[in-house]
């Protein structure tokens, strides 16, 4: 109910590309978040998701975050996973969409599930270098022999706790960090600040299900309106924060 209401409340507010006056988020909307090129890439995680679909695997999972609205069993068939706790169709290809617009060359994903989302990074630009921290080791592990199969070899997958990983991550720095697994207040706020010290001016920032919970969504006003903050896209599904210093702090929102 709570994201019902949320969802009406942001399309009251909402706008397209002509409720935007910064070139640099006019571009963005009108050639990115609405280009309507159909890629070879969504055949390829089409495909992914249909085989993810039809798996007979089940795996002890080891729920580290808020774990999942529907799934409340520890053993999970992976046919269901996806269908719950995996980014949706809509979700992955803006997500491919967004990588392959900035060119990312290092990205931080946090949540790997079952790859679907490590996928969509990984044929935005395979010369990029792509870092997945997931919490459940069997997850990670068949996420793993998954993506293995389709040979994506630019993926280093971590399993283990967010906050016992992040500390010991080597990169000075990332141009795209996606946060994807913890669905908490504090959780949230507190790997956003952990990895501020990993943000340079044009890093890019995307927060999932920011109207998943009442404290997802004070977090994401909070983000908002923090000094390093300048930009911020909010498409409902996900919000999407810019730090670069020669934009006026503005918030949009922005119907997809």
């Amino acid at each position: 109910m709570y994201q019902f209401k949320s969802y009406i409340k942001f399309l009251t507010k909402a706008s397209n590309q002509h409720g935007v006056h910064s070139p640099f988020v006019y571009s963005f909307v009108t050639k990115c978040l609405y280009n309507k090129t159909a890629y070879l890439a969504y055949d390829a995680l089409a495909s992914y998701r249909k085989e993810l679909r039809a798996s007979d695997t089940i795996l002890e999972v080891t729920d580290l975050g808020e774990g999942s609205k529907v799934l409340d069993a520890t053993q999970r068939k992976v046919s269901e996973m996806v269908k719950v706790s995996s980014s949706s169709k809509k979700e992955v290809r803006l997500l491919y969409r967004i990588a392959k617009y900035f060119n990312f060359k290092t990205s931080l994903e946090l949540g790997t599930s079952l790859g679907i989302g490590t996928y969509a990074l990984a044929l935005a630009n395979p010369e990029s270098k792509i870092t997945s921290i997931e919490g459940c080791p069997n997850t990670s592990a068949f996420a793993q022999s998954q993506l293995k199969a389709k040979t994506v070899q630019h993926v280093d997958l971590i399993s283990g706790p967010f906050k016992t990983k992040l500390p010991h991550l080597k990169a000075p720095s990332y141009d795209f960090i996606y946060f994807d697994g913890h669905h908490n207040k504090t959780a949230t706020l507190n790997y956003f600040e952990t990895l501020l010290a990993k943000a340079h001016n044009d890093s890019v920032f995307i927060f999932d299900d920011i109207y998943w919970s009442k404290g997802m969504t004070e977090a994401w006003e909070h983000i908002k309106h923090h000094e390093g903050v300048t930009v911020t896209v909010d498409t409902f599904y996900m919000g999407i924060v810019f730090f670069r210093k020669e934009q006026k702090k503005e918030h949009f929102k922005i119907r997809l």
